[in-house]
């Protein structure tokens, strides 16, 4: 029964498993090009540390996403960031806030860079 209810389903399915299988292969392209490890993505908070490093953020922004509301300043403030990163202007980095899927899909399956974030100096 349960079998037969699944191959129902197989042509609704289909279609969300080769977007996950296109967002993987997107992901991993994303991190190769910063250097990091592309099998990073697939742990819990390991990956958003690693997208805290594409952003050029330091590792206690994690804890800032923990706090209402102030999470979605540091989400933007974020995908802002990693757009720059990559060569993208600040509308790019708006779209893979609230479009994400399709934005980061262009971002990994493009060619753009990924440009080291300069350091902020001392001063």
């Amino acid at each position: 029964m349960e079998f037969d209810r699944f191959v129902a389903n197989l042509p609704l399915l289909t279609p969300l498993f080769v977007f996950a299988f296109l967002y993987v292969i997107a992901t991993w392209r994303i991190l190769s090009r910063a250097g990091l490890p592309g099998w990073g993505q697939f742990i819990p908070i390991y990956n958003c540390l690693q997208i805290l490093k594409l952003a050029g953020k330091e590792w206690w922004w994690i804890f800032l996403l923990c706090i209402p509301i102030v999470n979605f300043v540091i989400v933007v403030i974020v995908m802002i960031e990693i757009a720059r990163n990559f060569g993208k202007g600040t509308g790019f980095g708006i779209g893979l806030c609230f479009l994400n899927p399709i934005f980061w899909l262009i971002l990994g399956l493009g060619s753009s860079p990924y440009q080291v974030p300069p350091t902020n100096p001392v001063q």
